[in-house]
């Protein structure tokens, strides 16, 4: 899963960065309107962080502006502005969800991970897909029952197959999914990653689809 975070506080912003690296999130952080307006309407995003009172352009002419340009991902509004009035504005303008400065980023977590789920269509918290089982909430995969131990890159690629379980995922989709906008991605890096999954939950689980990506069905073998 990969998060556009806009957010101008110094501090803040980097510190959500991290913690949601370590749920193993990918994760874009614009620091200012201007181009956060930019990444969201270029890049591939599952859900967006947004804050209100940005430099350069307000939050919500940013969220307005992705709307009218056609872009759907979940949007949640992060912000000190605790006003009805704002909430209404922010709602009004296309955001799915609000959260007030202070929280915790644990709930900024799991509201992440529900918009996510709910984007790709799945009102469950719980998803499976033959013998592997996702929990949404918590973001803990398990095989037969038994926790699945993962790196961030697996995690990141197994949960957008999940996501869209016996469906083809693009290999630029899963791409844009996996790796945060500058990292230095290496041609053969997402055949690696899928590699190293089918060992660990079974080769013929992830399908390759020949010219365009991959499949998680629930026909495939547990190793």
């Amino acid at each position: 899963m990969r998060i556009l975070l806009v957010e101008d506080d110094a501090d803040l912003g980097p510190a959500i960065a991290r913690a949601l690296r370590a749920e193993h999130f990918a994760v874009d952080l614009a620091t200012d309107g201007i181009d956060g307006a930019h990444l969201g309407e270029t890049e591939a995003f599952d859900a967006a962080v947004l804050d209100l009172g940005l430099p350069g352009k307000d939050g919500i002419a940013v969220l307005a502006e992705w709307r009218r340009a056609g872009r759907t991902m979940p949007v949640l509004i992060l912000t000190a502005r605790e006003a009805w009035s704002d909430k209404v504005a922010g709602f009004k303008a296309g955001a799915d969800d609000y959260l007030v400065k202070p929280f915790r980023v644990e709930e900024l977590v799991m509201r992440l991970r529900a918009l996510v789920r709910r984007a790709a269509g799945h009102a469950a918290a719980r998803i499976a897909c033959g013998a592997i089982g996702f929990d949404t909430q918590t973001g803990q995969f398990e095989l037969d029952g038994l926790p699945l131990k993962l790196t961030a890159f697996e995690w990141r690629v197994l949960s957008a197959l999940m996501l869209r379980k016996e469906t083809v995922v693009e290999r630029l989709d899963l791409l844009e999914r996996v790796y945060e906008g500058d990292a230095d991605v290496d041609s053969n890096s997402l055949e690696v990653i899928v590699g190293r999954l089918r060992k660990k939950v079974g080769a013929s689980s992830i399908e390759t689809v020949r010219g365009r990506g991959y499949r998680l069905t629930a026909d495939g073998k547990a190793p």
